[in-house]
């Protein structure tokens, strides 16, 4: 799979907050990536310092999904989809979404929505009784009555209370952009998309339909937002991001996501749509990058290849274009010729885990025995790092295994199955890696712990069926 990483992770989706409608629970898949991950942490801290929070309290997961949509789900975590960042054209506009998610973490709505929820059922229960009441008593058209009446008042109970948090979340994204200093305009125009995506699929824009409505009539939001954004002298700043070479700060975010923007459509879409966006005559760095995953995809390894050169040519020191030229010759067979490319790649990021995880990949692929303590030094640190990566501890398995170290392989193979939500075989390699290592060491003390979390896991499947 080329650079970036495909994990998988069950989301309790409680608030979906920038697009149309709820999400329930439902099983997702996390794109992992060194730059994307950088640049969406780069566009969240400087609202997080103004909520008054340490930059990188909260994090920012991208899940690989069309939809334009965002929200949290519990937890000091944000939750985008990749169609939000297809769909934006500017980084303020996702900075907008931010600021707003925000507002439901530090508003604390994941919690009380349970109210909310509890509330309405309260209401859906005494209507019931009543019901039940009244048919027992002959009156079974009055009490089929009683009940409609009473789901209709728990449903309107709580998407008020929905929309009273999403108003909320409204008022905290325009304290955080104004005391960031950071222009309202993105924030203002990402919600006219969302309005005009309403009346394409026919979401009424009259009062008297919010009754159904989870959110405020995105009209209103609008209307709202902009008159509270611009008086703010911030507002007229993200007209620099016309000019993507600018030193302003924001032109420099811009500059990045319309690169990380186009890596993700390239990795993502069909190869030929790809090359539809993305024509050959278009030089940019943004158009090589996502031609670059297009061909490496389309099995075109010399033009992929040709297409990273480029791109290092434009900019030697990036270790992002370093890191995509090595994952292609990696997956191309060529892991020893990889090398190079991605060990300056994770010396240049400073030993990125997501980087390093790749780069001990290669060295392991190499098949070379010399390079085994490389690789396990670096690994090593990537999950140290960076202990939510899968891919990087299945490869210290690897390298524990062919050493011949079974307790610490299985042990990186817990780790490993927990986190790609295989409690069974995650407490059983943790149990037989506890019985194995030292007694009080580190590692043994690991053991104990994955092996908690992973009966944790199972009990609370069994308690689910």
């Amino acid at each position: 799979m080329p650079l970036l990483r495909l994990l998988f992770a069950r989301l309790i989706a409680v608030v979906a907050v920038a697009g149309l409608i709820v999400q329930p629970a439902a099983a997702q898949s996390i794109l992992r990536d060194a730059e994307t991950e950088a640049l969406l942490q780069d566009m969240l801290d400087p609202l997080v310092v103004a909520a008054g929070m340490p930059p990188g309290s909260v994090d920012v997961v991208l899940i690989n999904d069309p939809s334009i949509n965002a929200f949290v789900a519990g937890g000091q975590r944000i939750y985008i989809h990749s169609g939000l960042i297809n769909a934006a054209e500017t980084a303020n506009e996702v900075q907008g979404v931010l600021a707003h998610e925000l507002g439901h973490i530090t508003g604390g709505h994941i919690i009380s929505s349970y109210d909310g929820y509890g509330k309405a059922a309260r209401i859906q229960l005494l209507s019931t009784l009543a019901a039940i009441a009244a048919m027992a008593l002959g009156a079974g058209e009055a009490g089929m009555g009683l009940m409609g009446l009473g789901q209709q008042a728990a449903i309107g109970s709580f998407l008020s209370f929905s929309r009273t948090q999403e108003s909320a979340a409204d008022a905290a994204a325009v304290e955080y952009l104004t005391t960031a200093g950071i222009s309202g305009q993105g924030v203002v125009s990402f919600f006219q998309k969302l309005q005009n995506q309403e009346y394409r699929y026919g979401y009424s824009q009259d009062d008297d339909a919010g009754f159904a409505r989870t959110h405020p009539l995105t009209g209103d939001r609008i209307s709202r937002l902009q008159a509270d954004l611009e008086a703010d002298p911030a507002w007229a700043q993200a007209d620099l991001e016309a000019t993507i070479g600018g030193t302003s700060p924001l032109s420099e975010l811009q500059r990045r996501f319309v690169q990380v923007k186009a890596k993700l459509y390239g990795y993502l879409a069909k190869p030929a749509d790809t090359l539809r966006v993305y024509p050959a005559q278009m030089t940019s760095v943004a158009a090589r990058y996502a031609r670059a995953y297009a061909y490496h995809k389309d099995a075109r390894i010399a033009d992929a290849l040709a297409e990273t050169q480029a791109l290092i040519a434009s900019e030697p020191g990036n270790p992002y274009f370093l890191e995509l030229q090595g994952q292609v010759l990696l997956e191309s067979g060529k892991p020893a010729e990889a090398l190079p490319a991605l060990r300056e790649a994770t010396a240049l990021s400073g030993n990125e885990p997501l980087i390093a995880a790749t780069f001990g990949h290669a060295l392991i692929a190499s098949e070379d025995p010399a390079n085994l303590d490389e690789a396990e030094r670096v690994l090593r640190t990537a999950v140290a790092r960076d202990r939510e990566n899968p891919f990087a501890w299945y490869q210290l398995g690897v390298v524990y295994a062919s050493r011949g170290d079974l307790p610490r392989a299985r042990l990186a193979s817990a780790e490993q199955q927990i986190m790609s939500q295989r409690p069974m075989e995650a407490l059983r390699n943790a149990e037989m890696a506890e019985s194995a290592l030292p007694n009080g060491s580190p590692d043994w003390l690991r053991a104990q712990d994955v092996a908690m979390q992973a009966r944790a896991e199972l009990e609370q499947a069994r308690q689910r069926q």
